[in-house]
């Protein structure tokens, strides 16, 4: 506690040293914006922790059961979380899809996903929707590839997603009808929506047959573009792990040997992007080296994006994907606090100083009579365990900051 109320005392001195650096006029605006490196909320700087819940919509798409929603969110809010990233896709013609065929929807699933984005502005929760998957779950970009062969397209692969026109105008299309729902509970089109927070273009994009990055950095330049085109309220981020490329070949040693074609500095630094993000799993990553060498990575991982973050992009940086799986021989719950306690530190030092780290969303969360849905990852905030006390602790810090940079005197 008392390196809390040291490190508090030396943001508020910086607050009054600094106040017309600081100072930002106050706006009755509830849409997050960004300001140089920072997330802005009502005129003051944004830090939060968060947690991802994929399965909101999917769930709440049958109404008996949208009470696990509810329960997620009162779970959360009463550990202080304020974001939540989840899917605002479901492809195909499986099970509780939201676009069956290209173009046509479920209207009972987007209801569910009307319920989700509602009941968050209930608890206070700012939403992320991530519009399409990297991977075959929940259809994703081989299921627009699909839909493009059907009627008549030649492509190669999955990676002719981002480069196939007939594709490519499919998931246009998709966006243009998620950004102008009307939602059926609050009578809010999503784009006018302030519970939302961003627009996230796919989930860990990956197209390994360009390594150079070219592929994917064109494609994100105009789906990006598109998107500010059909609403400028909002942000819009990409979905990236983080992954380093050909533009900053000195940190490609710190990448975990993958080659998937994106560049965290390149594809960051297009104009419509607003803000960085990037996942880390070093569990899964590194599945035979020891927690020291983990440990290793996680560190060098998250400090040099969070440099590069203020250095080159000068953008905020969301750590918006990290856990630790108990399906893993290796697993201790003590190495997932340690995990936890190194993100959760780094985004806190980065709030006093008024840097771009602006927040964590651990993978991910579920609540009671959710066990189909456990995958080793889940953390269910009713249970007592020292992982939920951190997290509760990380967010009593975060409001603390908030709070000495909404005053106007400390």
């Amino acid at each position: 506690m008392r390196n809390l109320n040291v490190a508090l005392f030396l943001l508020c001195s910086a607050i009054l040293i600094t106040n017309q650096e600081h100072q930002i006029k106050a706006e009755s605006d509830q849409f997050i914006r960004t300001k140089g490196v920072q997330f802005i909320l009502n005129g003051n700087p944004f830090y939060a922790n968060g947690f991802n819940a994929y399965w909101l919509m999917y769930t709440a798409a049958e109404p008996s059961e949208r009470n696990k929603v509810t329960s997620a969110f009162s779970d959360a809010g009463k550990h202080g979380l304020s974001i939540v990233r989840t899917w605002a896709f479901n492809d195909g013609n499986g099970y509780r899809a939201l676009q069956t065929s290209p173009g046509v929807y479920n209207e009972q699933v987007f209801q569910g996903l009307d319920f989700a984005v509602s009941e968050a502005g209930k608890y206070g929760m700012k939403v992320i929707l991530c519009l399409v998957n990297n991977y075959k779950d929940f259809g994703g970009r081989n299921q627009y590839v699909e839909w493009g062969r059907s009627k008549g397209e030649k492509i190669d692969s999955e990676d002719g997603f981002y480069s196939n026109g007939v594709v490519k105008e499919m998931f246009k299309n998709h966006i243009k009808m998620v950004v102008n729902r009307r939602n059926t509970i609050t009578g809010i089109v999503y784009k006018d929506d302030p519970n939302i927070m961003a627009w996230e273009l796919i989930n860990e994009p990956r197209c390994p047959s360009d390594q150079s990055g070219s592929t994917i950095q064109s494609w994100i330049k105009e789906m990006a573009a598109y998107v500010k085109s059909l609403d400028n309220n909002h942000m819009v981020d990409i979905g990236m792990e983080g992954f380093y490329g050909p533009s900053r070949s000195e940190r490609q040693q710190n990448n975990p040997n993958f080659l998937v074609g994106t560049d965290f500095i390149a594809n960051n630094q297009i104009q419509d992007i607003d803000f960085a993000t990037t996942h880390t799993y070093p569990d899964a990553w590194f599945k035979d080296s020891s927690n020291e060498i983990q440990n290793t990575f996680l560190n060098n991982w998250v400090n040099n994006h969070l440099q590069d973050a203020e250095n080159i992009l000068k953008k905020p940086l969301m750590f918006a994907e990290f856990g630790q799986s108990n399906k893993l021989s290796s697993y201790n719950i003590g190495q997932r606090d340690k995990m936890f306690e190194t993100i959760y530190s780094t985004v806190y030092m980065s709030s006093i100083k008024g840097g771009a780290a602006a927040g964590g969303l651990f993978w991910h969360l579920l609540t009671t009579g959710m066990d189909n849905l456990r995958d080793g990852y889940e953390i269910i905030l009713s249970e007592n365990s020292t992982t939920n006390s951190i997290i509760a602790y990380q967010s009593k810090k975060l409001k603390k900051v908030r709070h000495l940079y909404a005053c106007s005197e400390c």
